[in-house]
């Protein structure tokens, strides 16, 4: 292997092993040194050569899959983007991350990683920064959502993607952590799991709103 080889296989050594240790025992509970170990590096100053400090490896983790889901997102909005059909964009929201998920096989740790990280306060703003640094189509999903939704609200609008984030993060974490124990799951396969969400999801979506007291 030539230099440049070595060291890009040294980094996706370390982002593998940061990324499974972080889902499986939460960011603050392993040390760089830890992670070193798990990638089979003898220096313990691995992480802080490659990537400097702990919240550069988590964006860097963030951000290798964040591009990855963007491109899934792209295609589908590409298909739908005069569509005033919720289903459509919520669809757009989901599919791209179940189907990544799917495409990481099994065991994976990305759900879980992400679950952890953005429970994390100290965490969430540099996990959306990175998701948002690869993410135009953001901006395309919310503009979808609000030609289906014209009469919503502004507060209730943020309110109501807030929680389609946090349903989409802890259910698809919690099936990914179920696929890698063997433990049962509720739906057979990641696109029936999609389905499922966005059954969820456009229901809240379309739930009526209490008038301000």
């Amino acid at each position: 292997m030539t230099r440049d080889e070595q060291v890009t296989a040294t980094r996706e050594a370390l982002l593998r092993a940061a990324e499974r240790l972080f889902a499986e025992h939460g960011v603050h509970a392993v040390a760089n040194r830890q992670i070193s170990q798990a990638a089979g590096q003898g220096n313990n100053a691995a992480v802080s050569y490659h990537f400097g400090t702990k919240a550069d490896l988590i964006q860097a983790i963030a951000s290798r899959h964040a591009e990855r889901i963007e491109q899934g997102r792209l295609r589908m909005i590409k298909d739908i983007e005069n569509s005033t059909e919720l289903r459509d964009w919520i669809s757009a929201a989901v599919r791209p991350v179940t189907e990544h998920l799917d495409a990481l096989g099994t065991p994976s740790w990305y759900a879980r990683f992400i679950a952890q990280s953005t429970g994390d306060p100290a965490l969430r703003a540099l996990m959306s920064e990175a998701f948002m640094a690869a993410s135009p189509s953001m901006q395309w999903l919310q503009d979808g959502l609000n030609r289906c939704l014209p009469d919503l609200p502004a507060a209730v609008h943020a309110e109501r993607a807030a929680m389609t984030r946090h349903l989409v993060t802890h259910m698809v974490a919690e099936r990914e952590r179920a696929l890698a124990d063997g433990e049962p799951t509720a739906r057979a396969t990641w696109r029936e799991a999609a389905d499922g969400l966005v059954d969820a999801i456009s229901a809240l979506w379309q739930a009526p709103v209490t008038p301000a007291s």
